[in-house]
């Protein structure tokens, strides 16, 4: 599927970085210009722990950025979730850069526990795109997508044709770093990986009115799998 092992690839860069960061506090201990003898002393006794505490973060860092295969329903006019993580707010709202207007809001928060790349809802074309620099408030506060560094996504389906669809992708305060795999005017097809969000965040899928809910509050959800809402 395409896309596929960009998380991998993402993960094993952190780790990188963060083991080239340990080797140079090592070495900034073991080669101190004051008390050298005592300082190498130093990091020879704390070096198995400073590699435990690197290997723990390397361990987490690899289930975070786990990239596993939906297994994407079919059937007409049904729109999956795009991400993995707790339903906390279903409800109307007005969002007017791509809906146009009124429409209803899933909006699931992401906990770092849970899979962070994001899924395609619809088989649908990208016609809008918009990225908006923001604040790092708490994702697990619903009203941070007023605030928040985040990405619009804006969505046309294929099925049913011209229907909108938008997915807001939003930072946290732990989440720096919004990745998205598509860009304007790129198709997608329904469960496809369309991009990745690094560490606790939110996402929010704006709905036509007349779609119908098949979550509810608490709910938690799987990105590419579970039916979030269908036309009937």
């Amino acid at each position: 599927m395409e896309h596929s092992g960009k998380a991998r690839k993402a993960a094993f860069k952190i780790i990188l970085i963060s083991l080239i960061a340990v080797v140079v506090m090592w070495a900034l201990i073991a080669f101190g210009t004051v008390m050298v003898m005592v300082l190498g002393a130093g990091a020879l006794a704390v070096t198995p722990f400073v590699l435990a505490l690197w290997a723990l973060f390397a361990l987490f860092t690899l289930y975070f950025f786990r990239d596993p295969n939906p297994t994407v329903p079919t059937g007409a006019n049904l729109i999956i979730s795009p991400a993995h993580g707790k339903v906390d707010v279903i409800d109307r709202t007005t969002e007017r850069d791509f809906m146009g207007g009124e429409c209803q809001r899933v909006s699931i928060f992401l906990s770092v526990l849970d899979v962070h790349v994001q899924n395609a809802p619809i088989g649908a074309k990208v016609t809008f795109y918009k990225y908006t620099e923001g604040e790092f408030m708490n994702a697990i506060r619903s009203e941070c997508a007023l605030h928040n560094e985040n990405v619009l996504l804006g969505l046309e389906a294929a099925e049913p044709r011209g229907m909108k669809l938008g997915l807001r992708l939003i930072a946290g305060v732990i989440a720096r770093r919004i990745v998205p795999y598509v860009k304007l005017g790129d198709e997608v097809v329904r469960g496809q990986r369309i991009s990745l969000v690094q560490f606790g965040s939110r996402a929010d899928v704006y709905l036509p009115l007349d779609l119908k809910i098949k979550v509810k509050l608490g709910d938690h959800v799987t990105g590419g799998e579970t039916i979030l809402a269908a036309l009937e």
